[in-house]
């Protein structure tokens, strides 16, 4: 290793990530699920600001809230519960244009919003022919419109989440650096082998993100370690580190890029824009 090569929070070199060309025409888009079964280990937070950072460098970029808490809306402004069509009426009828329920949050960046009616979607697709891939049928007609379609799914590995893996190209684990979020991570991967096996085999892990993650503790310093030992090459070398900007910048209804935009969390969600776009995965 050179000397003037940085060494990560991963205990890899760090690469340098170049800013992206600009993009001259627009789609079909690459979907990522955002999924962890393990609630609060940053799946929404993450969902918003890698969008809005992939929109500042020029990426059309759609948000789709499929958690019935519905955080993702709620953190982008979006009034949720007041609307009469959201994402669950798009996934149980067909009557519904999906131009007309996507919400425009910010330049280059749009939001398919949810709130808690998209719980008893889970029951009313259990009896639907293909129940699996109602969420591919419902992003189909705008894939042409979007370079990166990211899924913020919800905290279980129900017909949802299968939904969002059935539908995705790659996923992205955002892992909270702390011992016990470890342990569900390989029953999450079994998930993901079983969809690629039987529902689609083009799926991918586009990347391990470590998040909350406080270099100061030896805690934090030992997943990381062990995760780049369990997964090696899978985690990426963008760190999302512990900051208390992050619940500021949902009270403000604003992803950290704009909130705060010159704050070391923002530049972590540009750099690992940066790189999910080196990797292909969000090209």
């Amino acid at each position: 290793m050179s000397s003037k090569e940085q060494v990560g929070p991963t205990g890899r070199p760090l690469p340098t990530f170049p800013k992206p060309a600009e993009l001259t025409s627009h789609g079909p888009a690459r979907i990522i699920a955002m999924c962890n079964q393990k609630g609060g280990v940053g799946k929404t937070t993450s969902t918003i600001n890698l969008g809005a950072a992939l929109a500042e460098y020029g990426r059309k970029v759609l948000l789709v809230d499929f958690d019935p808490q519905g955080a993702l809306s709620v953190g982008l402004g979006i009034r949720a519960h007041e609307l009469d069509t959201t994402v669950y009426n798009l996934l149980v009828s067909r009557e519904d244009d999906i131009h007309d329920v996507i919400q425009h949050a910010s330049e280059n960046l749009d939001v398919l919003p949810a709130n808690i009616d998209l719980s008893a979607a889970e029951v009313q697709l259990v009896g639907e022919v293909a129940r699996e891939m109602v969420l591919a049928r419902v992003l189909r007609p705008v894939l042409d419109e979007y370079d990166v379609i990211l899924i913020d799914c919800q905290p279980s590995l129900g017909l949802l989440t299968v939904n969002a893996l059935t539908a995705a190209h790659g996923v992205v684990i955002p892992l909270e650096c702390e011992f016990f979020a470890m342990r569900g991570v390989a029953l999450l991967v079994e998930t993901i082998d079983k969809v690629t096996d039987r529902l689609n085999p083009r799926l991918e892990v586009d990347g391990i993100l470590a998040t909350m993650y406080d270099g100061r503790t030896l805690h934090s310093r030992d997943v990381i370690r062990s995760v780049v030992g369990h997964f090696d090459d899978k985690v990426l070398h963008t760190v999302i580190s512990r900051t208390v900007k992050f619940p500021d910048a949902t009270l403000a209804a604003e992803p950290i890029t704009t909130y705060a935009s010159s704050h070391g969390a923002a530049e972590s969600y540009r750099q690992l824009a940066r790189e999910l776009i080196a990797r292909g995965a969000a090209a």
